[in-house]
């Protein structure tokens, strides 16, 4: 591949990745606000509130994230009471319906995450914040949910590269996203390998700055802590 091919097509690579960001961006921060309720329920102890997002995550996690975006895309389409709903306009645009699913798909690993996370705090630390006369919900907010943000953060620093990865498969419904873009750059000039192999550096570089902005973030936190003490 000449540079003047690849200067020639860059734009439309950043634009691209650019939407490649989006879909990661939007899908991870609203499945964690998703998954925090679902991943305290998940810790309860009572059967009857763990059931419900037990089952959530089950199907979620037991199932492909392409098989969900499908069954999004083309399936909801098969309903008239969705056509007739205020929810259509989104749901027959490829772009929302990709936010939906990762945002659905990657909620349910988070919440494993946090599970594990608030299961894996000292019980100590819980202990002393019940005999400082603090409520469960005071010592969750205060106590619990920061102390596992510290231990959980790896562990979805990894979803994130995991969702960054997964987004190629919003391609498969018509979204020019980065594989999308490479798809169709490569269709038209046929320099397939070239073509793909840059797209694979790209998603190299997006994941290095995540990787790095988490470790960072990973950093901060247990300085925070420590002057915390």
């Amino acid at each position: 591949m000449t540079w003047e091919i690849f200067i020639k097509w860059l734009p439309s690579f950043i634009e691209g990745a650019w939407l490649t960001l989006q879909l990661v961006g939007v899908s991870v921060v609203a499945g964690l606000i998703l998954a925090v309720p679902l991943g305290i329920a998940r810790s309860s102890r009572l059967l009857a509130i763990r059931a419900l997002p037990y089952g959530y995550i089950f199907f979620f996690r037991g199932t492909p994230l392409l098989v969900q975006l499908f069954l999004v895309y083309y399936g909801m389409a098969q309903f008239e009471v969705v056509r007739q709903s205020v929810l259509w306009p989104y749901l027959r645009d490829p772009y929302w319906c990709a936010i939906i699913t990762m945002t659905l798909h990657t909620a349910a690993y988070i919440a494993e995450i946090i599970r594990g996370a608030i299961q894996n705090v000292p019980p100590g630390e819980v202990e002393a914040a019940r005999a400082l006369g603090m409520s469960r919900a005071q010592a969750l907010l205060h106590i619990i949910l920061p102390r596992a943000t510290r231990i959980g953060l790896p562990a979805y620093s990894n979803e994130v590269i995991l969702m960054l990865k997964a987004s190629a498969l919003a391609s498969t419904i018509t979204l020019l996203e980065l594989t999308g873009m490479a798809r169709k750059i490569a269709a038209r000039t046929y320099l397939h390998e070239e073509m793909f192999l840059t797209a694979g550096l790209i998603y190299l570089l997006i994941a290095f700055i995540l990787m790095q902005g988490f470790k960072l973030l990973e950093r901060w936190l247990r300085v925070d802590a420590c002057q915390g003490r």
